[in-house]
């Protein structure tokens, strides 16, 4: 099993543990926000489980029926995980409204507030690993799982301040409320997340940065050619495509230009791990004299 499998896998177990104290913390108060924060928990594990199929597909090798490779996979994931961040959103308003219209009075006790801030504590330590391994292996679906786990932290730490605000005022109705908002915070979670995974599935292009590093590293590692242009990425998953046009004299030999094509690839390749270079070379008068200048 693969680091990044047993990573996903990890996280899998950690929300189960997590979601068992945070119900545990609702049990131990009957506080509707804590009853809100588990459920959001219950999210959690389903979006783990969306990260570890999608991680386990991702992985496979390509084939004839996919030859780009599956890694567009844990675009998918992603937004599965956006979409039950919602749903999850929307349950713990239905349950804020019910609090608030029809109030029970909560047990606040040091055990269950106790319990839900060691399972906090739990929560961000895993989601720091799981978006630095996920930016550093260039898995989307554990970046999202990860941030997902950052934002439910900062809903749990809100939750148990306002909670012990309810606690010392005795205003039973801001537990409800409380919880309110905590369904905002997920729902525009789930909403950004979303829209940064439909970005990676329609092809978004490589950061500015990454394709000014491209020009740089075509442009020092071309000699023998004239120009390049028509410069493309797209990213998927860990991996980046790039393209692009590469002009050299109209008389060089094939032999010439495919020794320029691999040395350039070649140094795409250490600069920028998962690359995945297409050139297509051209002769001298389909230079376009706006593109990338060979020193």
């Amino acid at each position: 099993m693969s680091l990044r499998m047993r990573i996903a896998l990890g996280s899998v177990l950690v929300g189960l543990g997590v979601l068992g104290l945070k119900y545990l913390a609702y049990a131990l108060t009957g506080s509707v926000a804590l009853y809100s924060d588990a459920l959001e928990s219950i999210v959690n594990v389903a979006s783990s489980v969306a990260a570890l199929v999608a991680v386990w597909f991702a992985s496979k090798p390509a084939d004839s029926n996919h030859p780009y490779g599956h890694d567009k996979a844990e675009y998918f994931a992603a937004v599965l995980v956006g979409v039950m961040i919602v749903l999850a959103a929307l349950a713990i308003f239905e349950a804020a409204w019910r609090g608030y219209t029809s109030p029970v009075p909560a047990d606040y006790t040091w055990q269950g507030l106790g319990v839900n801030a060691v399972a906090s504590i739990i929560n961000a330590g895993w989601a720091l690993l799981l978006v630095r391994f996920g930016k550093g292996n260039g898995s989307p679906a554990l970046v999202a799982d990860g941030r997902h786990l950052f934002t439910d932290v900062a809903t749990s730490v809100g939750v148990l301040v306002g909670v012990a605000l309810v606690w010392l005022t005795g205003w039973q109705k801001f537990d409800s409320l409380l919880a309110g908002l905590v369904g905002l915070n997920v729902l525009w979670s789930g909403w950004i997340l979303m829209k940064e995974s439909v970005s990676g599935l329609m092809d978004e292009a490589a950061s500015g940065e990454v394709q000014d590093r491209l020009r740089g590293l075509i442009s020092e590692h071309g000699e023998g050619a004239i120009e390049a242009h028509d410069l493309r990425t797209r990213l998927a998953g860990k991996l980046t495509f790039v393209d692009f046009h590469l002009v050299v004299p109209g008389d060089m030999s094939v032999l010439a230009a495919h020794d320029i094509c691999d040395r350039i690839e070649q140094a795409i390749g250490a600069a920028l791990p998962g690359a995945r270079v297409t050139i297509h070379v051209e002769p001298e008068h389909k230079a376009k004299h706006s593109g990338i200048v060979v020193l």
